[in-house]
């Protein structure tokens, strides 16, 4: 799952917020020295991935991507699904989202002196320019995923990964829609964070 599905998966402190990111940032290697509150928001980050990785329909819908980008399919999976979630957050979450980004970019700010190098820049560049904003549409999510293309460090054809999920949008939508609320239900009854929703 991309950020802001781990951010809606997190606690509501800034403890958890910075585990359940630090999992996309060297995760283990930088947690000397850091809060247990910390440590178990690392390990919600990585059962999130684990669920998601090892779910059926998410190796199913791997499919929808053209073959010379089903490498990198997973990638794209994880940050439509973060377009998918805002589209239809009032079904998942009381709190508008305007309110939850607020509040999320708030704490993650909290603990940015805490977070390695390259997590605070991103942290800075998430929370300052409202990344999530980008992906409230396709064309926004087609930027994103141009820009991950271009850091990829070696020759790829991941580019233009949007018209693989602008072909198969709907299909796409419906395995999240079905996929999302057994992960909500999987993070629950794994309870490594006091869950208060």
């Amino acid at each position: 799952m991309n950020y802001l599905a781990h951010l809606y998966l997190a606690q509501p402190n800034a403890d958890s917020h910075f585990g359940n990111l630090l999992g996309d940032f060297g995760g283990h290697r930088h947690t000397h020295g850091l809060s247990n509150a910390v440590k178990r928001g690392l390990a919600n980050h990585y059962l999130v991935d684990k669920f998601t990785d090892n779910h059926p329909a998410i190796k199913d819908a791997k499919h929808y991507f053209t073959a010379k980008r089903k490498r990198f399919a997973g990638i794209a999976i994880d940050v439509v699904f973060d377009h998918f979630l805002i589209a239809h957050w009032r079904d998942f979450h009381s709190e508008p989202l305007t309110q939850f980004k607020r509040k999320s970019y708030f704490l993650l700010n909290e603990r940015r002196a805490a977070m390695p190098a390259h997590m605070q820049r991103v942290v800075t560049s998430l929370t300052q320019h409202d990344w999530f904003k980008e992906y409230e549409s396709l064309e926004g999510v087609g930027i994103a995923l141009d820009n991950i293309a271009r850091r990829i460090r070696f020759p790829n054809e991941f580019a233009g990964a949007v018209n693989d999920i602008r072909q198969h949008y709907n299909g796409l939508n419906a395995v999240f829609l079905d996929f999302f609320p057994q992960l909500i239900s999987h993070v629950r009854r794994s309870g490594l964070e006091i869950s208060n929703r």
